[in-house]
C-alpha cells in the first residue's frame, strides 16, 4: 500500500511527536534530569513535527518542507551524537552546562523558563541514566534522527506532487 504525499508527512508528524512524548513520559515516570542537549533534542523532534505537519497541511510546497526537515533531523543527528560522545567521554563534559551558555542553553533556558514541565534542563550532558537493549537515550535519538533523515531525502527525491 502507497500513502499518498500528505499521508506519508502526517505520519512523520505523529511519529515526531510521539517520540518527544514517549521521551518526556520516560522521564517523568523514571524521574530522569534532562539535559541541555536532552531537551534541544526534543525541540528539534517537535519542529520535525511541525515542519511535516506543515507538509500534510500546504503539500504545495513539499520539496521546502522535507530539506527542512532532513536540515532539522541532521541538527539532531549531530546533537545526540555529540552528547554520546559525551557519555563516552565523561571527563570531557565540562563544555555543557558550565561556564558561558552556548546558544544551544541559551534556547533551551528560553524555553525552560517558559514551560518548565517540558522544557527545564537540569541534568548533567554526560549521565547514561536510562538504557535500552544496550543504548541510551541519546544512542536512541541517533538512529530516530537518522531515519527521520532518511524519510525526508525520501519525500524530497521520490516525493510526487499531490
Amino acid at each position: 500500500m502507497r500513502l499518498s504525499l500528505r499521508a506519508c508527512f502526517g505520519v512523520l508528524a505523529l511519529l515526531a511527536l510521539g517520540l518527544t512524548g514517549t521521551g518526556w513520559l520516560i522521564g517523568e515516570l523514571l524521574q530522569l534530569q534532562p539535559c541541555p542537549l536532552c531537551i534541544f533534542q526534543r525541540l528539534l523532534y517537535l519542529l520535525i513535527a511541525g515542519l511535516a505537519l506543515c507538509g500534510a497541511l500546504l503539500p504545495g510546497w513539499w520539496r521546502i518542507w522535507g530539506v527542512l526537515m532532513g536540515l532539522s533531523a541532521a541538527g539532531g543527528l549531530a546533537t545526540a551524537s555529540y552528547q554520546t560522545w559525551l557519555q563516552q567521554n565523561p571527563e570531557s563534559s565540562l563544555a555543557c552546562g558550565f561556564g558561558e551558555p552556548t546558544v544551544i542553553e541559551q534556547i533551551v533556558n528560553w524555553f525552560g523558563v517558559r514551560w518548565p514541565d517540558l522544557f527545564l534542563a537540569t541534568g548533567f550532558c554526560s549521565s547514561k541514566d536510562w538504557v535500552f537493549l544496550g543504548l541510551s537515550m541519546a544512542n536512541w535519538s541517533i538512529v530516530c534522527f537518522l531515519a527521520f533523515m532518511v524519510a525526508a531525502a525520501q519525500l524530497v527525491v521520490k516525493g510526487q506532487r499531490p
